[in-house]
């Protein structure tokens, strides 16, 4: 039996690696999705304050710490019993807003896109943002830049660190107002967002959408998965990325269950598999079955697409023509396609924007009202939706406000078996007799890709050691013995 290592696959935030089995006949029998890498977040937030949580958990990873300060903030609201008031609602969203827009165009333009812009079979060296400059020209590059930077900063004003904030760490409130200075500095480039997001739809029409040989790779089998999906809604089941309840629909797009942040644990259960240091979440209700699709297997799928099947559209006027668009594209509700995933995330940067929008023209926004008292500890969920999909933070607090569990279900842990089935349905659609080209090696990374994954988020449990290896050498730099475990 021949074996393929794609390792380390590329593109991604974290890391992991993809290993190919084939058969004599040349085809795939198997393949499967590792993520070798151990984070311990869970374990040594115990026994710190709780206020230090929705700080310490920012640094799981340098791409999603507003997803995990703003969870965190939440669950310490929950834990102290305590409402923010209106305008430190509205505060925490316009940061998330901004997180959303750096995080979405990171992804379609540096780590996901260039795979369509450049072309999945373009050489290594070209699928990349230098490529994406190269083929749409330079002036699209520092646009690229500057929106992204745009996304930072809104973050930093409000969050007092552009990739670390700290603002929203007090339970009932943030520690740090908007004055009108600020608020008109963060429309600006707001308003600038929103026609950037706009030219980012008109730029994957273009490119994409009127390529014959794209919108077949799309619609695909290979690239098809029939799960359930999961996303947080509104009341009126729209979108919502800060706030609401969590929605679950089935293959066929029927609500399957509702649940608020503090029901998680009656809905979600989480499976382990002895070869990666990553949980497989499901819905409790239908159960574990293995890494298969369908309406009799609990898995379920989160971020872009799934939020956008999750729901009943978007709640500004702009995103909500093009969520519109898509599903008469694509044939309808659900859109089971991985790699719709693109659309979805561009649909979502343009909702980002108009929502931002809204935030920072509200006469609120800069109240001084900002901050309620909380009350005596206890323990507290809190939920949003992350870029890669829904986030969970589940804090147990003492009578001296210390944690005594912390519990963690990031995004990419919940898309895990999707992304495995993927994998593996790509490597059997693309992989005949044989033939392995790096092209079609690129094209079974763009199965996991879709998702935007974040290995360095979602592994926060081990089954066994982790590996390690030592190296001892001499004073002359000569390697004398190798340790393994």
């Amino acid at each position: 039996m021949r074996e393929i290592v794609i390792n380390p696959i590329t593109r991604l935030e974290g890391h992991g690696k993809i290993t190919i089995f084939l058969n004599d006949e040349g085809n795939v029998e198997e393949a499967y999705f590792q993520v070798p890498e151990l984070r311990g977040f869970e374990k040594f937030c115990e026994g710190r304050r709780a206020e230090d949580l929705p700080i310490i958990t920012t640094r799981i990873c340098g791409v999603c710490p507003v997803a995990h300060h703003m969870a965190g903030a939440k669950a310490l609201d929950a834990a102290f019993n305590v409402e923010p008031p209106e305008t430190a609602k509205k505060l925490r969203e316009l940061m998330y807003c901004g997180y959303f827009i750096y995080d979405h165009t990171l992804h379609f333009y540096y780590l996901g896109g260039p795979d369509f812009v450049v072309g999945p079979d373009a050489p290594p060296a070209k699928r990349n943002i230098l490529g994406v400059i190269e083929k749409a020209g330079l002036e699209i590059g520092k646009e690229v830049i500057k929106h992204r930077a745009y996304g930072q900063k809104i973050t930093e004003i409000l969050g007092g660190k552009a990739t670390h904030p700290v603002s929203a760490c007090i339970p009932g409130g943030v520690a740090k107002g908007l004055n009108e200075e600020e608020r008109q500095e963060i429309e600006k480039m707001v308003r600038s967002c929103v026609e950037f997001a706009k030219f980012s739809l008109k730029l994957f029409d273009d490119i994409v959408l009127k390529n014959t040989d794209y919108v077949n790779l799309i619609k695909s089998e290979p690239y098809t998965l029939k799960t359930y999906y999961m996303g947080t809604v509104d009341k009126n089941n729209k979108v919502n990325f800060y706030d609401g309840d969590v929605r679950v629909v089935d293959p066929e797009g029927r609500e399957f269950v509702k649940f608020s942040p503090e029901e998680y644990l009656d809905i979600i259960e989480e499976h382990v598999e002895p070869w990666t240091y990553v949980k497989m979440p499901y819905l409790k209700k239908v159960g574990w079955k293995g890494l298969v699709d369908g309406v009799e297997n609990g898995v379920y799928r989160v971020g872009p697409l799934g939020r956008l099947n999750a729901a009943d559209g978007t709640a500004t006027p702009l995103a909500q023509a093009e969520y519109e668009r898509m599903y008469n594209t694509l044939g309808g509700k659900p859109v089971h396609n991985t790699l719709a995933y693109h659309w979805a995330r561009l649909i979502e940067l343009l909702y980002a924007t108009e929502r931002a929008l809204e935030l920072i023209t509200d006469p609120d926004i800069t109240s001084k009202d900002i901050k309620n008292k909380p009350g005596e500890p206890g323990e507290g969920v809190g939920i949003v939706e992350a870029a890669r999909g829904t986030l969970i933070h589940h804090y147990q607090l003492d009578e001296n406000a210390l944690a005594k569990k912390v519990n963690l279900i990031v995004a990419t842990t919940h898309n895990v078996p999707g992304i495995c089935m993927s994998i593996k349905n790509a490597a059997k659609g693309l992989i005949r007799n044989g033939q392995v080209t790096d092209g079609i090696l690129n094209k079974v990374e763009m199965a996991f890709r879709a998702y935007d994954p974040c290995f360095a988020c979602a592994t926060h449990f081990a089954v066994g050691e982790m590996p390690l290896e030592v190296e001892i050498y001499d004073s002359q730099k000569r390697l004398l013995k190798t340790l393994r475990r």
